[in-house]
Parts: C-alpha cells; sequence; structure tokens
C-alpha cells in the first residue's frame, strides 16, 4: 500500500539537503526484493496441493482450490507454483491521451494509461536438450508472468481484460515459434510424465487440464491467477533453438522473446511488452560421464563406455544409467524400487532404455520442482524412501573433483564446479545485477555441495532470501554464515526482506514475494539470477534481451524506479515508495528541503550513509541533470547522491 503525502508548502529550509536525496534514478544495485507489504485475507488465500505417485512412481499432482474460490469464475492455480507445474525519467503529469499499439515499446510515453509489465520467475529454465529416448531430469517447461497497471490510479487491473502471449523476434532477427520438430520429447512425455500433450504443447503439473502451447505467431491467452494476483501461462514448452535451420541444426537462442498484449473486453489495446522467456540445454553430465571421458572425472561402467558416437547427448545418457546399475547392483532398495516402475526394470534401468522405456530421475528420486514426492518400497516389513533427488546427486558429486582444476566440486570459491552441470559457461544462469560482484560465488547464497545436498534440506523451496545479504545499509557478498552448513544470515532489517511464508509456511522466496503497490518483486526488479542490471545500456547480443523490457519502460535499463512507469501523476512522499523510498526525480529535489526539515535527516542515512556523502543505494544509474536554487545539477551515470552533491552537508547551503 501506497503512503502519500501532501504536505503544506513550508518555508524553503535550503540548508537541508539530503538533496535530491535520491534523485537517483535507481534504487542502485538492483536489491531484489522490496519491503514486505501488508497481507489481505484475499492475497493470503494459498490453494490446496495434494501429490500422488502412481505404481510406476510417476508424479500427479492435483490442484485444488478452496472453497471461497471455487465458487467464482476467476481461474486459481495451486500455490506451489514449480518450473514444471508453473516512462518517462522525469515526472508525468495530466491525462491520458492516447493508449499504446501492439508492437514492442521502444519509447516510453508518459500519455499511455496503462503498463503492463511480464517476466520470466527463474530467470533460466532449464531442459535436457534434444533427446528424451533415455533419461529425462526436466521437461521443456517455462513460465509467463505479467500484471497491468493503471497509471491514473497506480493500482492493477486484474478484471475485464485479456493478455496474450505470443513470440517476436529480438533485435537479431532470432525468433522461435515452435518446438516439436527440435525435439523427440513428445514421442516419449507419455512414458516419462504421464501426459500426452499435443505437439508444441506444454505439460501443466498444476493444472493438468490446461495444456499452454509454445509461444508462436498466434496469440494464445493467459489466465488470471487469484493466489499470487498475476497473469500467467504455465509449462511453456520452449527450447533455447530458433527458427533458423543451419547445416549443424537449429540456432542456439537461450534468450527467446515473447510479446504480451493486454486488451479490454471490446479486443482494444490497452498495453503492451517485450519479455524473455530464458531456456537452456547446458544441465548435462558430459564433462564427466561422456566415453573416454577424462580418466580423473568417471569410472567407465562395467560393461564400458557406450561410445555412441552418433548423438553426444544421448552418449553420457547411456554412461550415466549404467552406472547407476553397477553402484546398485547389490543393493535391495534399488531393486526393490526397479520392480516397482511400470514397466518393471527387472534387469536395470540402462536395458530398460535400450528396450524402448526412458527413465525419469524424479520417479524414485523425489523433486520438488517436478511436484514429485519420490518413491518408497517396503523392505523387510520397513517402509524406506528413496533419497530426494538434489541430496542424492549433491552429496554424491560434492566429493568428486573438478575435472580441469582438479579440486573437489564442493571447494568453496569454485563457480566453475556448478557450472559443470548446471546452466552457467555460454547461458550464464547468474547473469543479472550481483553476476560481476567481486566475491560472490554460488555457494555463497546456497552454501557448499554438502549443505545443498543434506537430507534435511527441503529442495527448491530452501533457498536463499534477500534480506541476507541486503540489510541495514549494507550489501553483503555472501548470504551464509557458513558455507559447510549453507545456514543463512539472520537479520532484523526488513527493509528488502521477503515475504514470509511464501510459496507456503516456512519458506520465503523472492520469486513469490510482493512489495509496493502489491507488485510482485519480480515485476520491477526482474527474475532471479537475472535481475535487471544498468551496468549494458546498448544490446549487443540476445544475452542482452533481458534489459529490453525495462529500458523500454523508463528509458533506461536497470530495476524499474521511475514513478512515472505506473502513477501518471507522481505521488509527492517521503517514504512511501518502494523500500519506503522518497518520490524521486525532480519533484523531490524541489521539495525535499521542506521534508527534510519536518522530519529531520537522520531517516536519510539508510540510502545516503551515516555520512551523508551518498552509497549504493543513492546511485544514479544513468545520466541525470537536476536544477536547484537556479543552478544546474548534472549527475554522471554511477553517481552516489549524497547532501554533499549539492550542498555543504545536511545542514550546509
Amino acid at each position: 500500500m501506497r503512503t502519500t503525502d501532501h504536505p503544506n508548502r513550508l518555508r524553503r529550509i535550503g540548508m537541508f539537503t539530503a538533496i535530491a536525496a535520491l534523485l537517483l534514478g535507481g534504487l542502485a544495485y538492483a536489491t531484489p526484493t522490496w519491503l514486505k507489504m501488508p497481507v489481505t485475507a484475499e492475497n493470503a488465500r494459498e490453494a490446496k496441493v495434494k501429490v500422488t505417485t502412481s505404481t510406476s512412481g510417476q508424479p500427479k499432482l492435483k490442484a485444488s482450490a478452496s472453497e471461497e474460490d471455487s465458487n467464482k469464475s476467476e481461474t486459481t492455480t495451486s500455490a506451489l507454483a514449480s518450473p514444471f507445474g508453473k516512462p518517462n525519467p522525469g515526472s508525468a503529469t495530466g491525462t491520458v491521451t492516447s493508449r499504446p499499439q501492439a508492437t514492442p515499446i521502444s519509447t516510453s510515453n508518459p500519455g499511455n494509461r496503462f503498463t503492463l509489465l511480464a517476466w520470466n520467475d527463474l530467470g533460466m529454465h532449464c531442459v535436457d536438450g534434444k533427446d528424451y529416448s533415455i533419461m529425462s531430469i526436466l521437461p521443456p517447461y517455462n513460465n509467463l508472468h505479467a500484471q497491468l497497471i493503471d497509471r491514473q490510479s497506480g493500482k492493477q487491473v486484474n478484471a475485464n481484460v485479456t493478455l496474450t502471449y505470443e513470440a517476436m523476434r529480438d533485435p537479431s532477427g532470432s525468433i522461435n515459434t515452435t518446438s516439436s520438430a527440435k525435439t523427440n520429447f513428445w514421442q516419449y512425455v507419455k512414458a516419462l510424465y504421464g501426459g500426452a500433450p499435443a505437439l508444441d504443447h506444454g505439460l501443466n503439473l498444476n493444472d493438468p487440464a490446461v495444456s499452454n502451447p509454445t509461444p508462436g505467431s498466434q496469440p494464445a491467452p493467459m489466465s488470471f491467477n487469484k493466489t499470487w494476483r498475476w497473469f500467467e501461462a504455465e509449462g511453456l514448452p520452449i527450447l533455447p533453438y530458433d527458427d533458423t535451420l543451419t547445416a549443424s541444426g537449429y540456432r542456439k537462442n537461450y534468450y527467446p522473446m515473447v510479446r504480451v498484449v493486454a486488451r479490454d473486453a471490446k479486443g482494444n489495446t490497452l498495453a503492451s511488452t517485450q519479455t524473455v522467456l530464458p531456456v537452456s540445454d547446458e544441465m548435462t553430465c558430459v564433462a564427466c560421464h561422456a566415453s573416454n571421458a577424462n580418466k580423473d572425472a568417471a569410472k567407465p561402467p562395467l560393461q564400458g563406455w557406450s561410445n555412441f558416437t552418433a548423438d553426444s547427448e544421448k552418449d553420457w545418457k547411456k554412461n550415466v544409467l549404467r552406472l547407476h546399475d553397477d553402484k546398485h547392483a547389490n543393493d535391495p532398495l534399488y531393486q526393490a524400487a526397479l520392480l516397482k516402475l511400470q514397466p518393471a526394470a527387472t534387469n536395470g534401468l540402462a536395458l530398460r532404455a535400450e528396450q524402448g522405456t526412458p527413465t525419469l530421475c524424479a520417479a524414485c528420486h523425489g523433486s520438488n520442482a517436478l511436484a514429485a514426492p519420490g518413491m518408497s518400497v517396503t523392505l523387510n516389513g520397513a517402509t524406506q524412501t528413496i533419497s530426494a533427488f538434489t541430496a542424492a546427486m549433491h552429496s554424491r558429486h560434492g566429493k568428486v573433483n573438478d575435472p580441469l582444476k582438479q579440486v573437489a566440486l564442493d571447494a568453496v570459491g569454485n563457480r566453475d564446479a556448478c557450472y559443470l552441470c548446471h546452466p552457467g559457461s555460454v547461458t550464464k544462469c547468474l547473469r543479472g545485477a550481483m553476476s560481476d560482484t567481486a566475491n560472490l560465488d554460488c555457494q555463497g547464497c546456497h552454501g557448499g555441495m554438502a549443505a545443498v545436498g543434506n537430507p534435511k534440506r527441503v529442495g527448491w523451496l530452501q533457498q536463499p532470501n534477500c534480506q541476507s545479504c541486503h540489510h541495514d545499509g549494507k550489501r553483503e557478498t555472501t548470504a551464509v554464515t557458513d558455507v559447510a552448513t549453507g545456514t543463512l544470515r539472520a537479520v532484523s532489517d526488513r527493509r528488502f526482506a521477503t515475504n514470509p511464508d511464501k510459496p507456503k509456511a516456512g519458506f520465503s522466496l523472492f520469486r513469490f514475494s510482493t512489495g509496493h503497490g502489491g507488485n510482485q518483486c519480480e515485476t520491477c526488479h526482474g527474475s532471479t539470477h537475472a535481475e535487471y542490471s544498468a551496468k549494458n545500456q546498448t544490446w549487443t547480443s540476445s544475452h542482452d534481451n533481458d534489459l529490453l523490457q525495462s529500458k523500454a519502460v523508463q528509458g533506461y535499463a536497470g530495476t524499474i524506479t521511475e514513478c512515472s512507469v505506473c502513477h501518471s501523476t507522481i505521488p509527492l512522499t517521503r517514504d512511501g515508495g518502494p523500500h519506503g523510498l522518497h518520490t524521486i526525480g525532480q519533484a523531490w529535489v524541489n521539495a525535499h528541503g521542506d521534508q527534510v526539515g519536518s522530519r529531520g535527516a537522520s531517516a536519510c542515512t539508510a540510502c545516503h550513509g551515516a555520512d551523508y556523502r551518498g552509497t549504493a543505494l543513492s546511485q544514479v544509474k544513468v545520466a541525470k541533470s537536476f536544477t536547484h536554487d537556479g543552478k544546474q545539477y548534472k549527475l554522471a551515470a554511477g553517481t552516489q547522491v549524497g547532501c554533499y552533491t549539492c550542498h555543504n552537508g545536511p545542514r550546509g547551503d
């Protein structure tokens, strides 16, 4: 909720400065979350999720909304959204005179009444690649979210509008409109996931009745999720291969773009925007498990390397299943699990795959990302549950040496260890505002592999939060106090904190948190691992597609901080903005003297520093100019605004 101050014009107190105190053109360094907002009964409701496992070990998800929601016409989906189951830089005033067109936004227009913002929930979704005939970790599954804001009221518009999505070309000309010709996923989806979506339509583990299509040349509808108060299209089966076919296959583009359009009940366009559906096939075991790999990486299977030279992707997958069978050959729990699969893998997973039935890792190893509880078997009268996928993978491989650096994969500071399996070297899963921060690595936020692989850890939900680094005016470079245990830093400052108990009790995730105006944090900060960054204002490749939306709506790339994006008339407030921020721009320069005079300058220290000389939180992201006392001040990009920028300290002239 916004607190708006309308102070009387008091005498001008030129000596108080807190200057343009955050004339700032950006809340600096994309702190990835917003101040916790009051939770209303409406946005606190969560759908109930029931998970069952079939006799074959395939995950099934049943979602039922609360009785109250089920009696209403708006669409509701599960509260547990998994990747598979789920401007004008200055002030703007005046009345609306026009509406935007359904074309890519190139510049902001203060005359537009509506602003549409869209985002992908994770910053990077992973797929197995082109082949699903041997085994599968993840299917092609992307989530698109959007919120429409009425700039006259500053509030969300959730009724009497329709939102659609479609593929669009990025600045290089790359476009991705189809998936079915680029993978054999639809040939094996029934055996792996138990579903049978039509070609170029995806799974939806939150609402199996809805199968959304790959973004194509025709608009496809989005639905409104009452629980999270966003429009969504879940389970989009998009791949990192665009429509350009070359001699070596379809051209790679890990950042395909979509256009989202909002229309009123009569079909008139209200607003449109563009965003990225990032997807990577770099989730691979090839570094260690390719046939004849580095002898220090992994042992060959007992029956030898598969040496399947016709397809390198199938090659390492065959080797993984062979090694899995070797390792557990004398394990009664494994043998019991093989018999429970349908069809039974009596002679092991590798042979079963050769006979035409691929293996879904989550059929036995539970994964919250897939809403899969895992498999339990009864041995000697006792029920045993097979280890969760994240626990099995990280605990086992943390002890293995990096084949290139020859240090343990669990070694602190070895980000490349994570990138051996997770998207990184090319895709750059971690590529947002924090990616170039010195001394920041994966382990600093997530803990070491032993911590991530702790069987007591709840995968996919027990994740870092924002306040562990962003608190009390600080920006830490580690969120954990102990890399070995993955213990997060506990702080009392809630200015940049994620919402508690989101998406469920005991957890607090950025991608489900809301802040200013009840908007999702990702609306203005960008997606997890791909937070909007101001470091690159010029598009040079598809890696920069992330930044096109923020640049379009406010005139520059970076965290969306310009009030005019969501407000046609800028309200004057000293602490009612995001994270307790005051109004920014020339309006604040004109009024801040009175504001400081009425409450003192101590409140300014949170962003401007104890010495009032500015911090990263009061930094302008692009060059700006302001007028004060008849004098023009030109601030270069990167200037940390403080009282001394225009005055001789907080009590100076």
